[in-house]
């Protein structure tokens, strides 16, 4: 399998997780922000990355999005599942699947770049990492005050967690896809001290995930320890 992807995506971590977790095989190839529609349009008619190539029998040639990659890993190999037999636990997994993929993820890009793009410049100051920030800046409309309200997004989510999270899962008595989607999207917030300093708990929890799915932590998460 191949995925595309952009590499400092939290929403092509998800799909890593996701392929990590059930153990398959998989390659990448890291595409350049704005230049990436013309290997990405074609296939998947979006813009948008992660796109799964499965490249298998009986199989499509073609998921995008990682809400429908992991539905597909899910058919493709149940064992071990992201998803629940039980009606009720599966729809409140997906509600927060959702949940996070629509409101948390994109709190946590907006928090994220506009740290980046002051205080945290010293991460990656070269010419190549200032583009990509600009430019998604600019696509996403993120500024002082669109990340203030980010902020408060992603503190509401922190308080629910903090209830349910610390201390067992968020669906059931096992790991979801509920469990893997808020450690995936809530990941670029380990560069920021002030996160990291705040809620130990919440990136213990989300090392345990990247380690039970085998994926390595995002680059330079230490740095937000410093």
């Amino acid at each position: 399998m191949l995925l595309l992807q952009f590499s400092t995506s939290h929403y092509c971590r998800k799909a890593r997780l996701a392929l990590g977790y059930k153990s398959i095989s998989f390659q990448v190839e890291n595409l350049t922000p704005a230049l990436h529609i013309f290997r990405v349009k074609p296939l998947s008619g979006s813009h948008t990355v992660p796109v799964l190539l499965p490249q298998l029998k009986n199989c499509p040639s073609v998921v995008a999005d990682s809400t429908e990659i992991i539905r597909f890993l899910e058919a493709y190999r149940p064992d071990p599942p992201l998803y629940f037999e039980d009606t009720f636990q599966q729809k409140e997994a997906l509600r927060l699947e959702d949940y996070f993929d629509e409101f948390i993820g994109t709190a946590a890009r907006f928090v994220y770049y506009q740290f980046r793009a002051n205080e945290g410049k010293q991460i990656d100051p070269s010419w190549m990492s200032q583009i990509v920030i600009a430019i998604v800046r600019s696509q996403y409309g993120i500024n002082a005050d669109s990340a203030k309200i980010a902020a408060a997004k992603i503190a509401d989510a922190i308080a629910m967690l903090g209830e349910f999270w610390q201390d067992g899962y968020l669906v059931g008595d096992r790991f979801s896809v509920a469990d893997l989607t808020a450690a995936a999207l809530l990941s670029p917030l380990g560069l920021i001290p002030a996160y990291r300093r705040n809620y130990p708990w919440l990136f213990e929890r989300i090392t345990e995930i990247h380690q039970l799915c085998n994926e390595p932590l995002p680059k330079n998460w230490l740095a937000g320890l410093n």
